[in-house]
């Protein structure tokens, strides 16, 4: 049941994802569009201002240069928005990847806890059947070997509470072991903690905030809150004011 709460919010997060990052590829792919057309204006430029330069005065030739000086700036133009693009759906499809990566810690945690629990619970009821079920076994040795203790010591029980490829495989993660992960040095970073984006994240409504983002467990929120949300600092400097 939990394994299904997960996957849907999850499947729920990405649902507008591959829109957003088609959008975001077309608008690339445009600005490479313009960015050729007019590499192309300004070779076109630089060939006759070399073929006609002996034949141009001073002033016409400044003109001329500030031409091709503007459809540089253009092109550069061009290139930085595309730049921005690109970390713009890097950041997008991270922010889910370390969403997933958090929500599978917090799973694994869950489950962990729950094998332990019932391991706990399954040891002490052992404990008190056991003179039960020697008396039971004494009353029918006559008539032969009835039921060797309850399911919970069935070599099946036993199995899936033993073994070793199980408990292996359920690391000891918690949440927080996200932060651990290799980061690239050039992410940006949010929050109090000066970390990047993962989980569930939240924006500041002060235009001005200097951190503008943080994650749901640094400022202690379990769920969105409704209307405007201001963080800690910026709450401070409203009340000062």
């Amino acid at each position: 049941m939990a394994t299904a709460i997960y996957l849907e919010h999850y499947l729920d997060s990405i649902e507008n994802l591959p829109c957003e990052l088609q959008r975001n590829f077309t608008l690339m792919r445009d600005l490479d569009n313009r960015t050729e057309e007019k590499k192309g204006e300004i070779d076109k430029l630089a060939e006759e201002y070399i073929a006609n330069v002996k034949n141009l005065a001073s002033e016409q030739r400044v003109e001329h240069l500030q031409k091709i000086q503007n459809a540089y700036s253009k092109c550069k133009e061009f290139s930085d928005d595309k730049v921005q693009l690109a970390m713009q759906t890097y950041e997008m499809v991270d922010k889910h990847i370390r969403r997933l990566d958090a929500d599978l810690a917090r799973f694994e945690n869950e489950l962990k806890e729950k094998l332990e629990v019932s391991g706990y619970e399954s040891t002490e009821g052992r404990g008190v059947k056991k003179g039960e079920t020697r008396g039971l076994r004494e009353k029918r040795g006559s008539r032969g070997r009835g039921r060797k203790g309850s399911d919970e010591d069935s070599p099946r029980k036993k199995k899936i509470k033993n073994s070793p490829d199980l408990s292996d495989a359920l690391l000891p993660m918690q949440p927080s072991d996200v932060l651990d992960m290799p980061v690239d040095p050039n992410e940006p970073t949010y929050c109090l903690c000066h970390q990047v984006s993962y989980g569930e994240m939240i924006g500041c409504d002060n235009p001005d905030c200097p951190i503008e983002w943080f994650h749901f467990a640094c400022v202690d929120l379990a769920s969105k809150p409704k209307g405007k949300w201001f963080c800690p600092r910026c709450t401070q400097d409203r009340k000062k004011k």
